[in-house]
């Protein structure tokens, strides 16, 4: 017989009648026997709704395991595109800054070397306007010896000739200086000039 045909319960053990023959098993040892089986059926049937009930919660358990894996596996590949992600876009917005400080470092050489540029030719542009002044200021200086010689040269013909006659004449420093050149030009002026 297989299981799926033949099914006893307690209750079919105890109504079981082995019916009667001579020469048959003792009555009385025979039902104790059968309320033995009995007991021992309904042990087991408990016994094993138990377990059946334990098999359940352990099913039961083994599948929120099982999600809470599949959970944490889908966590665990999300974070892992997530960090991968972050780090791809770390790295662009890195390349961007790069690219952007670089940029501003070469406006601000550019900028930095026009302004030098700038100062170059306002220095050459002083330098000149120092030249001239001073080419200027030596002309004047130069006129103005001029006219203080041509006033000395001037004074020094009206003075009389005061020696008295038969007497050696008496020379002129000024006059009987060698001339160095018809506008001399002061010391502290050619420093200037030179500078």
């Amino acid at each position: 017989m297989s299981d799926e045909a033949f099914h006893l319960t307690p209750i079919d053990i105890r109504r079981y009648d082995f019916g009667t023959a001579l020469r048959g098993y003792d009555k009385t040892r025979v039902d104790t026997f059968r309320d033995q089986v009995a007991a021992e059926v309904e042990r087991l049937i408990r016994l094993n709704q138990d377990l059946d009930q334990k098999s359940k919660g352990l099913v039961e358990q083994l599948r929120a395991f099982r999600e809470r894996d599949k959970a944490l596996n889908d966590a665990l590949v999300s974070a892992q595109q997530l960090r991968a992600e972050i780090r791809e876009q770390a790295d662009r917005e890195a390349q961007l800054l790069m690219r952007e400080a670089r940029a501003q470092a070469e406006r601000d050489l550019e900028s930095i070397r026009a302004e030098a540029r700038r100062l170059e030719d306002e220095i050459q542009g002083l330098v000149r306007v120092r030249r001239q002044y001073l080419s200027q200021m030596r002309a004047m200086v130069e006129r103005q010896l001029v006219d203080i010689e041509t006033a000395e040269a001037t004074s020094q013909a009206q003075v009389p000739n005061t020696t008295p006659p038969g007497s050696p004449p008496v020379s002129n420093p000024r006059r009987d200086e060698p001339k160095q050149s018809a506008h001399p030009t002061p010391a502290w002026l050619d420093s200037l000039v030179k500078e």
